[in-house]
C-alpha cells in the first residue's frame, strides 16, 4: 500500500512539474510575441507557416524542429512568435502530425503578388513561365519539382526561332533542377543568374541553417535522398551536380527586360541579349539588391550580404542599412578580431529592429568595438576609404570592404511590362 501511495506521489509530482513548465514556456513564448508585435516585426517577409487551432492539438513538434525559434507555444497553440526570423523552410509543416500547419504568402494586413500561372506553369503570356518562389513556391523540394515540370511542359511546344528553346532566369532550386532538365531533353538552354553563385534564397540563409527536409528529385541525378541539411552541405553539394553534369550557368547576368518577337522572345540582361522561344521565371523574391547609386559602388568591394565575417577579421568595414540584416552583419564583424566596423544608417533612429539586436548593437557601441553613424550617407566608395556625409560636412574614413544591407527591388515591373497578370495573396495558400 505504501508503495502505491508513493507511486501516485511520484506521478502527481511529475504531472505538476511538467504543467508549471509548460505554463513557463508558454509565458516566455507570449512575452516574446508581445515583444515582436509592439517592435512591428510580426509582418513575415515570405513565405511562413500559418497554423489551424482547431487542428493543432499543441504537441510542440512544430516549435521543436524549427531552428530559427520562429514557433512558439501560446495558449496552448503553436503560434508564429518571431515572423522576421522564419526563412520558410518548412520544417515545421513537416513535423506536425495532425497537418494543422499552412505555408502561405502574404497576411491579412500585407499581401503579396504572385504571377498568375496554369497547371503546366505558363502564365497568360504564352511562352513565359514561372516556378519556385516568384511563384508561390519556397519549399526547396517542391520548387526543384516545379522547375523540372515546367520544362517537361516547355519541351511539348513547337520549335522556333530563336537562339535557344528556353531562357531560365534565377539559378536557385527551381533553376537549378530546370537546367539539369533542359540538358536532359537536349533543349537549346541558357541559364543566367545575377547573383556570382548559384544556391538563390538559400544562399543567403543565414550560416548553418537548415535548409532542406525532404528528399528532392533531379533529372539526370536522380533522388537526392537528404533530409535535414546544413546550407553550406547542400550548396556544396549543387556546385558538385554543376561540376559533374557540365551545366552552364552564366553569372552576374540580370535580366532587365522581355520584349516579345516574332516566335519568341528577346531576354535583355546587364551583358546583351538573348532570343528564345520561351522564357523560364525562375528567380526567388529577394530581388535585386537595392543599390546606393554612389560612385565606386561598381567594384569588386562593395558586396550585398555578409557570408562569412572572419574574411573581414583585421580589416575597416562599412556596413550600410538600418534593419536587422544590418544591425546583424555589424555585430557579427565586430566579433572578429582588429575589424574596424562602421554602421551607416540615413534615419536618426533605428525602427523595426529586433530589441536583441538592438541591445547587442548598444553594447557593441558602448565597448569601443562598432562605430554607429546615424543621420548619415555615403557620397563615395574609393579603393581605401569611403566618404560619409554626416552632420552637415563629408568625412573620410579608411575602408577595405563596404556591404550594404538596404534590402532588395522585385522584378515585377518587367514582368508587368511583358504583360504578365498578378493575383495578390492575403495569407492564403
Amino acid at each position: 500500500m505504501n508503495y502505491t501511495y508513493l507511486y501516485i506521489a511520484v506521478v502527481v509530482a511529475f504531472v505538476v512539474l511538467y504543467i508549471r513548465r509548460r505554463r513557463r514556456i508558454h509565458a516566455l513564448h507570449a512575452a516574446e510575441l508581445q515583444t515582436t508585435v509592439e517592435a512591428g516585426l510580426n509582418e513575415p517577409p515570405s513565405l511562413h507557416p500559418v497554423v489551424d487551432p482547431v487542428r493543432c492539438i499543441g504537441s510542440g513538434s512544430c516549435v521543436k524542429s524549427c531552428p530559427e525559434e520562429a514557433l512558439g507555444m501560446v495558449n496552448g497553440k503553436a503560434v508564429l512568435i518571431n515572423a522576421a526570423s522564419c526563412i520558410g523552410h518548412g520544417a515545421c509543416r513537416a513535423a506536425c502530425p495532425f497537418d494543422a500547419i499552412q505555408l502561405v504568402f502574404g497576411t491579412e494586413k500585407r499581401g503579396i503578388d504572385i504571377p498568375n500561372v496554369n497547371p503546366d506553369f505558363e502564365t497568360n503570356v504564352p511562352g513565359i513561365f514561372v516556378a519556385g518562389e516568384l511563384g508561390g513556391m519556397g519549399l526547396i523540394r517542391k520548387a526543384a519539382e516545379q522547375g523540372r515540370q515546367a520544362i517537361e511542359s516547355i519541351r511539348k511546344r513547337s520549335a522556333g526561332k530563336g537562339d535557344f528553346d528556353v531562357v531560365i532566369v534565377g539559378c536557385g532550386p527551381a533553376g537549378l533542377s530546370a537546367g539539369l532538365s533542359a540538358i536532359q531533353h537536349k533543349l537549346r538552354y541558357k541559364l543566367i543568374e545575377q547573383e556570382d553563385s548559384l544556391g538563390g534564397a538559400v544562399y543567403h540563409y543565414p550560416r548553418q541553417k537548415i535548409a532542406m527536409t525532404a528528399p528532392v528529385k533531379l533529372a539526370i541525378i536522380g533522388t537526392v535522398k537528404f533530409g535535414e541539411v546544413q546550407k553550406e552541405t547542400l550548396l556544396k553539394f549543387w556546385d558538385d551536380v554543376v561540376r559533374k553534369t557540365g551545366l552552364k550557368i552564366a553569372f552576374r547576368e540580370q535580366m532587365e527586360a522581355i520584349e516579345r518577337v516574332d516566335g519568341g522572345y528577346v531576354v535583355r540582361t546587364t551583358k546583351g541579349s538573348h532570343t528564345a522561344r520561351n522564357v523560364l521565371l525562375t528567380m526567388g523574391r529577394r530581388g535585386t539588391p537595392r543599390k546606393l547609386e554612389v560612385p565606386g559602388e561598381e567594384t569588386e568591394k562593395v558586396v550585398y550580404r555578409l557570408m562569412d565575417p572572419a574574411q573581414y577579421a583585421g580589416q575597416a568595414v562599412l556596413v550600410v542599412g538600418g534593419g536587422d540584416s544590418a544591425l546583424e552583419a555589424a555585430i557579427a564583424l565586430s566579433q572578429e578580431a582588429g575589424t574596424d566596423v562602421i554602421l551607416s544608417y540615413r534615419s536618426a533612429a533605428f525602427s523595426r529592429v529586433k530589441q536583441k539586436n538592438r541591445m547587442l548593437l548598444e553594447q557593441q557601441a558602448a565597448a569601443g568595438r562598432l562605430r554607429v553613424m546615424l543621420n548619415s550617407t555615403v557620397k563615395a566608395i574609393h579603393a581605401d576609404a569611403v566618404e560619409l556625409s554626416h552632420d552637415g560636412a563629408v568625412h573620410r574614413y579608411r575602408n577595405h570592404a563596404v556591404i550594404v544591407c538596404a534590402g532588395g527591388l522585385l522584378p515585377t515591373p518587367i514582368l508587368q511590362k511583358a504583360g504578365i497578370q498578378f493575383d495578390t495573396k492575403y495569407g492564403a495558400a
